[in-house]
């Protein structure tokens, strides 16, 4: 499981998409999530605006993300 570092109190899901470099562009992230193809916490996940905080995991094609406040 990989640790996504944030200084912020959350992290949008389609950017923390982006910023782990698990899809390419923003219109990428969009349509994964929009397909349910992303969970978070267990869950399928289809809002792109989703807040993610400390102690979130995202699971994205096999790749496993949590998040880690700084």
């Amino acid at each position: 499981m990989e640790k996504i570092e944030i200084s912020t109190d959350f992290i949008k899901l389609d950017a923390m998409l982006k910023f782990a470099a698990a899809v390419g562009t923003g219109g990428e992230a969009k349509t994964v999530i929009a397909d349910g193809l992303v969970g978070v916490n267990g869950e399928t996940c289809t809002q792109r605006g989703k807040k993610l905080r400390h102690g979130d995991r995202v699971d994205f094609q096999g790749m496993e993300f949590e998040i880690v406040q700084v």
